[in-house]
C-alpha cells in the first residue's frame, strides 16, 4: 500500500512538471452607505429619505493549465441587518456569479462556456453592471476570434426554470434565448471600430389562449460604436435600432450618442455628451413600441448616478434626452468629477385625452459629484453626492413631489486583495 501510494505522489508530480500552471485567488469586500432621498424618483408628500449599508462579498478563482482556463467566483450580497445577529442562515447566501471553462484552441481561437461576463465597448447594450452589488452574469456559450487588430465573438444562451421533463413557463424575470455576434477592428493606435448584432427571445402566453401554448417573441438591437483619440482630444460615438417583437407588439426604437473630451492638462479634463433614447408621446396609441430599451447595459453610469432613467425604470415611456458637461480632475492618490445633466423628453408629453394639452420637454437638471481616493494598495474609498432637479413635467411622468429637495449620498471601501498565488 506504501508503495501505491508512493507511485500516486510521483504521477501526479510528474503531471505537474509537465505541465504549467497557474492558481490566482482574490477577495472583494464592498460596504457601501447611501443615503436615499428622492433616489430613482421624486419623494412623493409625506415620505421621509432612507438610508442603509449594503455589501457584496466575493471570492474569485482564477486557474490556467496550458490552453485552459478556468474561473470561478462566489459572492455574497447583504444589507447590513437583513438577518439576526444569532441567525442560524443567510437570508442571500452563496450564490456563483462566474463559473466558466475556457479553451484556446489556438492563439486566436477559443471557446468559453459556463456563468460569464458579457461585456463590450462602453458597456451601453452589453455590460457587467458592477455597481450593483449583484452584479450581472450569464449562462451563456461564446466562441471568439482575436488577432492584434481584430476581435470577433459570438455568443448563445438557452434558459429554464428546471431540468423539466414537459415544456414549463420560463418564470425567471429574464429572457429564454439570446445570441449576438460582436466584431471589433482597432484599425490604428487612435481609431476603432465595432458593431454589435444582440438578438433576445422572450417567452410569453398569448391572451386569451390555452394554458400551455407558450410563445417566444425576438427582438434584435444592432448597431456601430466608434472611438477616436488623437493628443488631447478623444471621442465616442454609437448608434443602435431596435426592431423585431416584444409580447406580440412590434419593436422600432433607436439609440445615439456623441461624446468629446478634451485633456486641457494632465490632471484636468474637460467632456461634453449628447445621448438620445427614442420614446413614445404620452397619448400615442398604437400598439408599436418606440422606446429604446438598453436591454442588458451598465446603466448606472449612464444618464445620471441618481438612476431615474433606465435603472429598472423609465421604459415604454416618452424616451429621453441627456445633455452633459464632465469635468475630472487627478491628482496624486485623488480623482474628483462633476456632471451636470440636462434631461429632456424624447417624444411629446402631454395631459390624457381629451384635453391633450402638451408639456414642456423640460424633465430636470441632476448634479453629480464624485471623488475616489486610493487609500493604500488594493483599498480604495470612493463616494459621492447627487442631486435632482425636477421639473412638473417630471412629476407628471414619474409622480412626486419636485419641490422637495431630492438627493443622494453615498459612501464605499473597496477592498481588494490577492491572498493566494501560485505558479508552476
Amino acid at each position: 500500500m506504501k508503495k501505491l501510494k508512493l507511485i500516486l505522489i510521483l504521477i501526479v508530480g510528474l503531471s505537474f512538471e509537465i505541465q504549467a500552471q497557474e492558481l490566482d485567488v482574490n477577495l472583494q469586500i464592498r460596504p457601501r452607505f447611501e443615503y436615499r432621498n428622492g433616489y430613482k424618483q421624486l419623494l412623493q408628500e409625506g415620505q421621509e429619505g432612507t438610508s442603509q449599508i449594503s455589501q457584496r462579498s466575493r471570492l474569485n478563482f482564477n486557474y490556467k493549465q496550458e490552453d485552459l482556463i478556468v474561473k470561478l467566483t462566489l459572492q455574497n450580497t447583504r444589507t447590513w441587518g437583513d438577518v439576526a445577529p444569532t441567525a442560524p442562515a443567510d437570508k442571500n447566501g452563496v450564490a456563483v456569479f462566474e463559473a466558466w471553462a475556457q479553451y484556446n484552441f489556438t492563439e486566436k481561437w477559443s471557446a468559453r462556456m459556463g456563468r460569464q461576463v458579457l461585456s463590450y465597448d462602453n458597456q451601453r447594450i452589453l455590460g457587467e453592471q458592477d455597481w450593483g452589488q449583484q452584479a450581472q452574469s450569464h449562462d451563456a456559450l461564446t466562441v471568439s476570434y482575436h488577432t492584434e487588430k481584430q476581435k470577433l465573438d459570438f455568443g448563445g444562451a438557452y434558459n429554464s426554470t428546471a431540468e423539466n421533463v414537459v415544456q414549463t413557463p420560463y418564470t425567471v424575470a429574464s429572457y429564454k434565448t439570446l445570441q449576438y455576434a460582436w466584431y471589433h477592428n482597432q484599425f490604428n493606435s487612435e481609431l476603432g471600430l465595432s458593431f454589435l448584432v444582440l438578438n433576445t427571445g422572450y417567452e410569453y402566453a398569448p391572451l386569451p389562449a390555452p394554458a400551455t401554448k407558450l410563445l417566444v417573441d425576438y427582438m434584435q438591437t444592432f448597431g456601430p460604436y466608434l472611438t477616436y483619440k488623437k493628443g488631447k482630444i478623444d471621442t465616442s460615438f454609437w448608434l443602435y435600432g431596435q426592431t423585431g417583437k416584444s409580447t406580440d407588439q412590434q419593436v422600432s426604437a433607436w439609440n445615439a450618442a456623441a461624446n468629446i473630451g478634451y485633456n486641457i492638462t494632465d490632471a484636468f479634463k474637460l467632456g461634453l455628451g449628447y445621448e438620445f433614447l427614442s420614446g413614445k408621446d404620452s397619448n400615442d396609441g398604437s400598439t408599436v413600441i418606440k422606446s429604446f430599451n438598453p436591454i442588458f447595459g451598465t446603466n448606472h453610469g449612464f444618464n445620471g448616478y441618481m438612476d431615474y432613467f433606465y435603472v429598472g425604470n423609465h421604459l415604454k415611456n416618452v424616451g429621453l434626452q441627456d445633455a452633459f458637461l464632465k469635468l475630472n480632475y487627478n491628482v496624486n492618490k485623488w480623482q474628483f468629477a462633476l456632471i451636470p445633466h440636462v434631461f429632456l423628453a424624447a417624444a411629446d408629453v402631454a395631459t390624457p385625452l381629451p384635453a391633450n394639452e402638451k408639456l414642456d420637454s423640460y424633465l430636470g437638471t441632476e448634479i453629480d459629484a464624485t471623488f475616489g481616493y486610493n487609500f493604500k494598495k488594493n483599498i480604495t474609498v470612493t463616494g459621492g453626492y447627487s442631486q435632482m432637479f425636477g421639473s412638473s413635467t417630471l412629476e407628471f411622468v414619474k409622480g412626486g413631489e419636485a419641490n422637495h429637495t431630492n438627493n443622494w449620498a453615498w459612501l464605499m471601501i473597496s477592498v481588494d486583495p490577492r491572498i493566494f498565488s501560485w505558479k508552476k
